[in-house]
């Protein structure tokens, strides 16, 4: 459930990974997003593959930005072969937000070797913003529905790490 951008990929070289992280910042200045360049020497990214667990333990590097309060950071992190593998949920902020990162990612498609996006949203892939409305108009439908079924369900709620989960038990 929910309107998120999961995206993936590999840079094509280390050049490429100074150019999405000075489009990046530039991206944040412009939108006034909240953001902050990082390193880690040892990190464990859990990442999925085909319906496979592929997890990656190492050095990793990026930028975390925080598009809105009301949604996930958007994480560019690295691994040491600069290959990339997140999400964004976007579906508690205005559609304006969901819009801006899209069109970030597509700013930066050239930079990887092949940049695969799937929008929960669609507008990655139809630049629709009615279908894109839809589907965030669908999912508080469902959660609500599903508020309203049990009534020990609560959301959303932020985690530590700032990323948004729809519903929990309360």
């Amino acid at each position: 459930m929910g309107v998120t951008i999961h995206f993936e990929g590999k840079l094509k070289s280390d050049f490429e990974y100074e150019k999405i992280m000075l489009d990046a910042k530039a991206f944040a200045e412009a939108n006034k997003m909240e953001h902050e360049f990082f390193t880690e020497t040892e990190k464990l990214l859990l990442r999925h593959k085909d319906g496979e667990e592929w997890d990656y333990s190492g050095p990793t590097k990026g930028i975390r930005i925080q598009p809105h309060d009301n949604t996930d950071p958007l994480l560019l992190e690295f691994d040491e072969n600069n290959y990339i593998q997140e999400y964004c949920k976007t579906q508690f902020a205005d559609i304006a937000i969901h819009i801006k990162i899209v069109e970030f990612l597509k700013s930066v498609e050239n930079y990887f070797d092949n940049l695969k996006v799937n929008d929960e949203g669609e507008y990655w892939q139809t630049a629709d913003k009615g279908i894109l409305q839809n589907r965030i108009d669908t999912c508080f439908y469902q959660i609500e529905t599903l508020k309203q079924n049990d009534p020990t369900l609560d959301g959303p709620y932020k985690t530590e790490g700032d990323r948004i989960v729809d519903l929990l038990h309360a």
